[in-house]
């Protein structure tokens, strides 16, 4: 159970968790921890560690005992953990953890590292603490590589994990103790309290803390009333336990004064159990960045001024270093090429499927992968102005945009936590003054009763169960939906943005015709193009070689073999000179093209990419290579144009090839050679005109607009970059799924707005009764145990309920 006014936490708070970092190209910087000072002395030094280890856990962060069982003896000095997992860590590879860049600390964040609050990203300050208004823990506002947990994670775990057994027995103390033989009362009662204690008194207390702080900073949420309906559950309950005789007799049940122990502990427990589920839900949000950092190379080869090269860290190169990049390795900044040729695959960050050639003077991207050439590059961009961190930066800012969509869910929690304490204040008040004999007994038990009543489970349960059976029921139809949010935003959806390469098409090269002039068969056309190719690496290669396979052909050895720089390959085959390539080629070795100018061009309009084959300098064909649209892409495009969507298409592709698709597939806007940054720009603009925008994509080129869209929908087919910026994941990659998701979100949202109105109704119906309203009427009054109990039942009427969408057709 979480409370309602930390459920955006989960459901529509894309968080950047912790821990910190700098750009791709600078170190991973340390995470932050919740706890962290300044010392600055203990960077370097590990003596100066030492001081802090006694009272601080070197890998989370976390304050720990110096009496902790889990510890470790290392250059002289004792260090201590708050748990097994964090001690192995540490053991494994202490430097890390007592280094700057290893020690999840705030004091250890790099200069500049702010933090906010994911739901509340308005909240900015330069070291770590609670947001202000929801009593959240702040987080860095950019993500390292480190996949240390958060430590709020680890610490609400160990609560949780420590104090659930107490919390059961406890219960089941309270259910069934009296049917206990040789367990007398006094003694049930005082095995509540010994139990009880450490699950509200330890395990509670971060929730305490937020209460209070939220009653000082005069800002009240959903943990200002957990905390004093808890509190008061557990005080009323002590003060029956040690002095009974204060209550009368009409209190007593199984001989003795009524306690609620139980209610508190439950309480603190499903809440502890909410959290974890709310804080690795976060946690998950910042997969995208750090697998966009992890993109980097970490080192790089510079070349000295002596002409020695030296492997550096990545942070170590400075604009104007001369790199050598060899090959199959990523290249490490972005910058121009100094010498050297060879074809640069940038489909990861462009999205055109088609290797770039690269030669003297291109330019080219840090984190795109080099081909079989070896280049030297000159670093022009390094750090955070690079391509890729500035398309972290993107993502980064995209998902914390989202949070204010919660302002509306504040203001109504904040509004009923007034109204619930303004009730019980009333009702403490109005007993104490007017009540029968003994009226201020009664006014504490009644209000108590209020603040249980009014505590909110149902609430907390109502949209978590709701969604966590949609998104079971969305599994079994190939829809994976991130979060809450993508639930509830996706059936409102008007506008439908498709990448093309993956998405619309398979995503990879596949042999579409061939072409021959007389004198020539397609067989020998495609065996001379494949036994030219056999060498080569290149994706265009790979489509002729499969090719040439399916037709059973046999090849023959190429020699003399080169590659043209932006035109083509030559070399001899069975002693005859073969080039295949474009129009330039042709035109390099004096081919006459005219023979099959037409039917080329026909093909190119078609989106394919049409390589000339000349033998013996004369024309011999052409064989066409594409990436052909996905089978069930016309049919789903018709199917979300028929549920009245609007398609754009946005691609990274040549504007020909784009629109060669788009006219394939009838769709009418479409933009060509847009870039990552202008994609983002192209949903804002949508979204500004008051379109409600969904972004469809598999690559990482996609991920910035993916997670600045309204939802963002990813290929189950494509990169775990883009899966991680996406709200939904299509896991066949199938865009026909789309309308299945926004069935069930129809459903779900429904279903949530009905649990909801059946805790509020609990609410209305219960919060009078136990204020004592209908005491002069009818003599009711509800004891905090029939209170505890008509909670228990608000949260089992939502949980049916929400089990119910699963079965819905």
């Amino acid at each position: 159970m979480t409370a309602p006014s930390e459920k955006p936490a989960c459901c529509h708070a894309p968080s950047t968790p912790s821990p910190p970092a700098s750009a791709p190209g600078t170190a991973a910087a340390s995470a932050a921890g919740p706890h962290g000072g300044h010392h600055p002395g203990h960077a370097n030094d590990p003596a100066a560690g030492a001081t802090a280890a006694a009272d601080r856990d070197p890998v989370c962060g976390m304050a720990v005992s110096a009496d902790s069982p889990h510890h470790a003896h290392h250059a002289g000095h004792d260090y201590h953990f708050c748990s097994a997992g964090c001690r192995t860590k540490f053991v494994a590879d202490p430097a890390r953890y007592l280094s700057t860049q290893g020690i999840p600390d705030a004091s250890r964040a790099p200069p500049g590292t702010t933090y906010t609050c994911p739901m509340h990203p308005q909240i900015v300050q330069e070291s770590p603490g609670a947001c202000p208004i929801c009593g959240m823990a702040l987080e860095p506002v950019m993500p390292s590589e480190d996949d240390s947990e958060l430590p709020e994670l680890t610490d609400f775990r160990r609560r949780f994990t420590w104090t659930l057994p107490l919390t059961l027995v406890v219960l089941g103390l309270a259910m069934l103790g009296h049917r206990l033989t040789g367990l007398s009362t006094e003694l049930r009662t005082g095995l509540e309290l010994v139990l009880a204690t450490p699950v509200v008194v330890w395990a509670g207390w971060p929730f305490f803390e937020r209460c209070i702080a939220s009653i000082r900073r005069r800002s009240p949420n959903m943990w200002t009333l957990i905390g004093i309906g808890v509190g008061a559950a557990y005080g009323y309950s002590v003060v029956a336990t040690v002095a009974p005789g204060l209550f009368p007799h009409s209190f007593r049940e199984h001989g003795r004064v009524g306690v609620y122990f139980e209610a508190a502990a439950v309480i603190v427990s499903l809440t502890l159990l909410g959290q974890l589920l709310e804080l690795r839900a976060r946690s998950a949000t910042s997969a995208a960045i750090k697998a966009l950092l992890r993109l980097a190379p970490k080192t790089a080869r510079r070349i000295n001024s002596d002409g020695s090269e030296d492997d550096v860290a990545l942070e170590q190169v400075h604009p104007g270093d001369r790199l050598r990049v060899r090959p199959g390795e990523k290249i490490p900044a972005d910058g121009t090429v100094l010498d050297g040729r060879s074809s640069v695959d940038e489909s990861m960050l462009t999205g055109e499927s088609l290797p770039i050639e690269k030669t003297v003077d291109a330019r080219v991207i840090g984190a795109t992968l080099n081909g079989t050439g070896s280049l030297v590059i000159r670093a022009d961009q390094v750090g955070s102005a690079t391509v890729l961190a500035q398309i972290v930066q993107l993502v980064a800012q995209a998902q914390r945009s989202r949070a204010p969509m919660q302002r509306m869910a504040d203001k109504v929690a904040y509004w009923f936590v007034l109204a619930v304490l303004a009730a019980a204040l009333a009702t403490f008040f109005g007993w104490g003054f007017f009540g029968p004999e003994p009226s201020w007994t009664y006014a504490v038990l009644n209000a108590v009763s209020v603040l249980i009543i009014a505590c909110p489970c149902a609430l907390g349960l109502a949209t978590p169960m709701s969604i966590m059976v949609a998104t079971g029921r969305a599994a079994q139809a190939g829809v994976l939906f991130r979060d809450a949010e993508a639930i509830e935003r996706l059936r409102t959806i008007d506008t439908l943005i498709v990448d093309k390469t993956g998405t619309l098409t398979e995503g990879r090269p596949t042999f579409r015709d061939v072409l021959v002039v007389p004198g020539f068969t397609a067989n020998q056309v495609v065996q001379f193009a494949a036994s030219l190719e056999q060498g080569s690496e290149h994706p265009l290669a790979s489509a002729i070689l499969a090719e040439a396979k399916q037709r059973s052909l046999t090849l023959a050895s190429a020699l003399d073999f080169s590659s043209v720089t932006g035109q083509g390959v030559v070399g001899r085959v069975n002693d005859r000179a073969l080039a295949l390539g474009n129009g330039a080629l042709m035109a390099h070795v004096g081919a006459d093209m005219s023979a099959l100018g037409d039917r080329a061009d026909a093909l190119r309009a078609q989106g394919a990419t049409v390589m000339f084959l000349a033998v013996d300098r004369q024309l011999a064909g052409a064989v066409a290579v594409a990436d052909p649209i996905k089978a069930s892409t016309p049919a789903a495009l018709s199917a979300l144009r028929e549920a009245g969507l609007r398609i754009v298409m946005a691609s990274g592709d040549a504007v020909a090839t784009a629109q060669a698709v788009a006219k394939t597939l009838a769709i009418d806007e479409v933009y060509g050679e847009i870039k990552p940054a202008e994609k983002v720009a192209l949903v804002e603009r949508l979204k500004a005109q008051g379109r409600r925008v969904a972004m469809a994509g598999d690559g990482v080129n996609d991920a910035p607009a993916l997670a600045a869209a309204d939802v963002g929908i990813a290929m189950g087919t494509g990169t775990d970059v883009a899966m991680s910026s996406a709200a939904v994941t299509l896991v066949k990659g199938d865009l026909g799924r789309i309308l299945e998701a926004r069935a069930i979100s129809n459903e779900a949202v429904r279903n949530m707005k009905q649990n909801l109105g059946f805790a509020f109704l609990y609410n209305a119906l219960g919060v009078p009764i136990a204020a004592g309203l209908f005491y002069p009427v009818f003599g009711w009054l509800l004891s905090p145990m029939i209170a505890a109990l008509a909670m228990s039942l608000s949260s089992v009427s939502v949980v049916t309920n929400a089990l119910r969408l699963g079965k819905t057709r």
